[in-house]
């Protein structure tokens, strides 16, 4: 897979911006706050609908615009679609697929594949359980967009949920001998059984996950860790997911269980947003026990197990590196150049050429400047040669 071209208007520090790519290894230049990274990052929303910088959409129109535009054509074994998003600061954003308007911006998911490394996947190893079930969920709707739509409808619920636990707490507490209490708990049962039935389908479908990609993961650390501790992971969950055949079953009991709690603190206690993916290296979990150097390795071998898993379906996601050389020593480096030339096509972000492995050889390269005018600091593109000419 790979896209043969991109048109993004009003995007973050883009007005207006047209390239046409090709596979192989594409590099962008640019000092800091220039807006490569706004390239790729809006490469990778069309494949995830969701940015790996911020949570919100609204940092990603451009000041003083109504709405940023992202369209790119790929190429998938000689097959074209070219997917259009309409992305609003405040409001539903829109999709289109070649002429056709899409009723749900998830339709879109599928048409490109992207798997992104960056120093933000640092949280993927230090950060909060968030960041993990993020990384999870992010692949199963690459993989399987109908689970996106379920985990779509979760969180929903989820907040419902959480409204309800919070709005009609003196109710609740009130319990069945009151007529508001009756009808608050009747609609809390509602909610429970809505729960359950959801996020047993994104246990299920994580856990799924997770017996594909442990094992990848492991073996992506042990290439690039050598001499480390070996690397495994486990998933943690609210409820006990031995017997896959009765999570929904085991969610409702224990809902049940922690209900006085959840009224007490207006918050939903059970379910997979409060799950972990554990990264463990030895008998110790990474997360405080890894050095500098291991965190980096278990961070590329997640984002490597990715791209292996996505490659498995059929064609190869198309591998972003966003200024991550930098944070890297000479043989992790050499490392990921490896990686880099099995993917169809790779784009890369860089500072400065000095952040550069000497044996990475682009196919096309370009450099990214500013320019002030009236509407602010407007970012620009010029493709030159791999060497650093100007093409004629």
């Amino acid at each position: 897979m790979y896209v043969r071209d991109l048109d993004i208007r009003d995007y973050r520090s883009w007005s207006n911006l047209h390239i046409e790519l090709a596979p192989g290894i594409s590099l962008f230049v640019g000092r800091n706050g220039y807006g490569k990274t706004n390239i790729v990052e809006a490469v990778g929303y069309a494949a995830h609908l969701s940015s790996h910088r911020v949570n919100q959409d609204a940092p990603l129109v451009r000041q003083g615009a109504k709405n940023a535009r992202i369209s790119l054509t790929a190429v998938n074994q000689g097959r074209e679609l070219t997917a259009h998003l309409l992305i609003k600061p405040h409001g539903a954003n829109q999709a289109q697929i070649n002429r056709t308007r899409l009723k749900s911006t998830r339709e879109i998911l599928g048409v490109v594949k992207t798997v992104l490394f960056s120093p933000e996947d640092l949280a993927l190893v230090r950060g909060e359980p968030a960041e993990r079930r993020a990384y999870l969920d992010h692949i199963i709707a690459s993989r399987t967009p109908r689970l996106a739509g379920v985990k779509a409808d979760y969180d929903k619920v989820l907040r419902q949920r959480n409204a309800l636990l919070k709005s009609a707490s003196a109710a609740l507490r009130r319990g069945y001998g009151d007529s508001d209490g009756q009808s608050a708990l009747a609609t809390l049962d509602v909610w429970d059984q809505q729960l359950a039935n959801l996020g047993a389908q994104v246990i299920q479908g994580r856990l799924e996950l997770l017996d594909e990609l442990g094992p990848l993961i492991a073996e992506s650390y042990a290439s690039l860790a050598p001499e480390s501790r070996p690397a495994h992971v486990e998933y943690k969950s609210t409820v006990d997911v031995t017997d896959r055949s009765v999570i929904e079953a085991m969610l409702l009991t224990e809902l049940a269980a922690k209900r006085n709690r959840e009224i007490e603190r207006g918050i939903s206690l059970v379910g997979p947003h409060r799950d972990d993916l554990i990264l463990n290296l030895g008998p110790q979990p990474a997360k405080g026990f890894a050095s500098h150097g291991e965190t980096w390795s278990y961070a590329i071998s997640l984002r490597f197990a990715e791209f292996q898993i996505l490659r498995q379906d059929g064609s190869d996601p198309i591998l972003i590196l966003d200024d991550v050389f930098a944070e890297l020593d000479a043989k992790r480096r050499t490392k990921l150049v490896a990686l880099a030339t099995q993917a169809e096509q790779v784009l890369i972000t860089a500072a400065v050429d000095g952040d550069l492995p000497d044996n990475l050889e682009p196919s096309v390269r370009f450099e990214v400047t500013v320019r002030d005018d009236e509407e602010g600091r407007i970012s620009e593109i010029m493709q030159v040669s791999p060497t650093g000419d100007d093409d004629e």
